[in-house]
């Protein structure tokens, strides 16, 4: 109720204000929620395409190589040759791709 007070004692245009609010919105969007959803797309396809012998690290921080896949979960051999099986929503991402020192300075 203020901010319309304010806009008519001002004289300031409320089609403005929409406007000024819309590019808010709009900058968001191709900031914030875009490149999330473009990222959760990506991790959805890769789970869906991981193989035997893929390393990977879990979201818990186990890195493992995969021994067998399964339709909802995935079995991964860690350190030891301890197998493990988890859920393919655990796993985060593959190792290789991991961000080390050197990339991560190439990428800057």
């Amino acid at each position: 109720m203020n901010n319309i007070t304010i806009l008519a004692a001002s004289g300031g245009n409320p089609m403005s204000t929409f406007m000024m609010m819309g590019a808010v919105i709009l900058v968001m969007y191709f900031t914030m929620l875009r490149p999330q959803n473009k990222k959760r797309k990506a991790l959805a396809a890769y789970r869906e395409n991981i193989q035997k012998g893929d390393k990977i690290v879990t979201v818990g921080g186990i890195h493992g190589k995969v021994d067998n896949v399964k339709e909802a979960t995935v079995i991964i051999i860690v350190e030891g040759g301890m197998k493990l099986e988890m859920e393919k929503s655990a796993v985060s991402m593959d190792s290789s791709t991991q961000m080390t020192e050197e990339s991560a300075k190439q990428a800057s």
